[in-house]
């Protein structure tokens, strides 16, 4: 496994160790965000299509969610011509870079994840200025992408190629070879999300191309800038000219007509259920179906017994509800706790979500930032009245805008509860806001836990014989049990996979897993009489 390492200590960076860094960190984050606001800052930047940098006549701005009038750059608007063309140079790159031995595509991607570790301050700083992130967060997402590419390679490289030697049939008289060779779809598009705009990029891209498909890829509009850092890592490895392309613009335009292109053969989505329910439907219509790999959301749950250490889950349960602001598909929103500790757990829970320091996340200081946008900003008030209406709010719901916070789109993280049926317990939000609810037994709790239509990750706090209870019955592709360092969030490559079951994802196969490089690619069976 590779890590960040500072100059002058070891440290190794996952999600589960970022909690008590080393000063060298800071001092380097510090610097490169000094570097990032000079020199990256307010610039103009264009598409990516076929080893060239394109400029187009319509483009979009986007500013910091920290602080409105910080402005991070100036994007092209790809058009459908422009559309057409990166796929057409992804489909004209894609029989070269196929028949090149997987070694050297490995060897190539390598590279790239390597200068993504050199450049993992700078390439941070921006996602955190960009995202709303504190240091913590960016640097392990931009740390996880090195991972992930590293991950693929070796898992490329484990399965010899995914080349397969066959018993020959025994015929009399002849030899007769038989071989298994799993090949690539052809152009593969990569449609990301803006609250990990590196890794859910960065992650399929390096699958994608270390299994021999060209890419096309798009970044969310809110986070254009880390799609252009995570281009330029691997444009300077040295891929070949079309090998991978980047497209900017709004989803509704450029990104449709991406998955719409006829000569995608596949595409890797992070994002909504309605828009991954829908892409899903649509590669499996047509002329014969294709694969889609969507990563939907979740509305993750905690499990909370009488006999958990209730320190513990509250620490666990504040991490992964409050963590970028909820706006993890893995986040916790809901909280299931046994009556005789429901009040205690609760009161625990509310001082560490009061204790939070909530301001410009490039700080030291500030553990949550902003969320990411005006429609964010209006969404949480919308869901904070409704909650004071028809349930009971114990701490925040509200916006924060004192010095220092008027220009950003702040908000307080908020513990509520309401009645079971309120639609809060089922609908997915993605802001800072966790319910709280009694249950009688661990038995309601699954229950209720499973009574959604999602199921990426669940938490839980208990004892061991409870625990086996948990595993059997709980209905999510990524479970945490007893774990203080964040309850349903913090998967690392090489540690947990992370993926969901039923409308969290539609293949059930996890995000740097054992199984997840063979989705870029497809069987060919080879009988050779001799």
């Amino acid at each position: 496994m590779n890590q960040a390492v500072t100059p002058h200590e070891q440290f190794k960076l996952t999600y589960s160790t970022m909690f008590d860094p080393p000063a060298a960190l800071h001092a380097q984050f510090e610097q490169a965000l000094q570097d990032c606001k000079a020199q990256r800052l307010g610039r103009d930047y264009g598409l990516w299509i076929n080893g060239r940098s394109i400029r187009t006549d319509a483009s979009f701005a986007v500013s910091s969610p920290i602080h409105r009038d910080w402005l991070i750059g100036r994007f092209a608007v790809a058009s459908a011509e422009d559309v057409h063309s990166a796929v057409t140079a992804a489909s004209a790159a894609q029989m070269h870079w196929r028949s090149l031995a997987w070694q050297d595509r490995a060897s190539l991607l390598r590279k790239a994840a390597a200068l993504i570790e050199q450049r993992v301050y700078a390439i941070s700083a921006a996602v955190a200025l960009e995202v709303g992130k504190n240091r913590m967060e960016a640097l392990g997402e931009v740390q996880e992408t090195a991972d992930l590419i590293y991950w693929y390679c070796n898992q490329m490289e484990e399965h010899h190629g995914f080349d397969r030697q066959l018993p020959n049939d025994p015929l009399v008289g002849f030899t007769s070879t038989n071989r298994t060779v799993l090949r690539p779809y052809g152009v593969w598009a990569v449609v990301a999300p803006f609250n990990f705009p590196f890794a859910l990029a960065g992650g399929p891209i390096g699958a994608a191309l270390v299994a021999g498909n060209t890419v096309v890829f798009k970044v969310a509009s809110d986070t254009a800038l880390s799609g252009q850092l995570l281009l330029e890592a691997f444009q300077d490895a040295g891929l070949p000219d079309g090998v991978i392309n980047m497209l900017t613009g709004p989803g509704g335009t450029t990104g449709q007509a991406l998955v719409d292109h006829p000569q995608v053969a596949g595409v890797t989505f992070t994002g909504s259920y309605e828009v991954g329910m829908r892409l899903y439907r649509q590669f499996a219509s047509g002329a014969y179906p294709r694969p889609c790999i969507a990563e939907m959301g979740g509305k993750n749950a905690v499990l909370v017994t009488a006999s958990a250490d209730l320190d513990r889950a509250a620490l666990g349960i504040t991490r992964s509800a409050f963590g970028l602001q909820g706006q993890k598909c893995s986040a916790t929103s809901r909280v299931y706790v046994e009556r005789s500790v429901t009040t205690a757990l609760r009161d625990r829970l509310v001082a560490a979500t009061e204790r939070i320091t909530v301001g410009d996340p490039t700080a030291r200081e500030n553990w949550m930032g902003p969320v990411i946008n005006q429609d964010a900003y209006e969404r949480f008030q919308a869901c904070a009245r409704n909650l004071r209406a028809h349930g009971k709010v114990f701490t925040g719901a509200s916006v924060l805008t004192d010095a220092g916070r008027d220009r950003g789109f702040f908000v307080a993280p908020t513990v509520g509860s309401a009645d079971f049926g309120y639609r809060l317990w089922q609908e997915e939000k993605f802001i800072p806001m966790v319910l709280i609810g009694e249950v009688d037994s661990l038995q309601e709790a699954i229950d209720r836990a499973n009574a959604t239509e999602y199921g990426l990750t669940a938490g839980f706090y208990g004892n061991q014989e409870e625990l086996l209870a948990f595993h059997d019955r709980i209905e999510a592709g990524t479970t945490y049990a007893n774990r203080p360092q964040g309850a349903t969030t913090g998967a690392w490559p090489g540690y947990q996979p992370f993926g969901g079951w039923k409308g969290s994802g539609t293949t059930g196969k996890a995000i740097g897993s054992f199984y997840y490089l063979t989705q870029y690619m497809r069987e060919q069976s080879r009988t050779v009489v001799l």
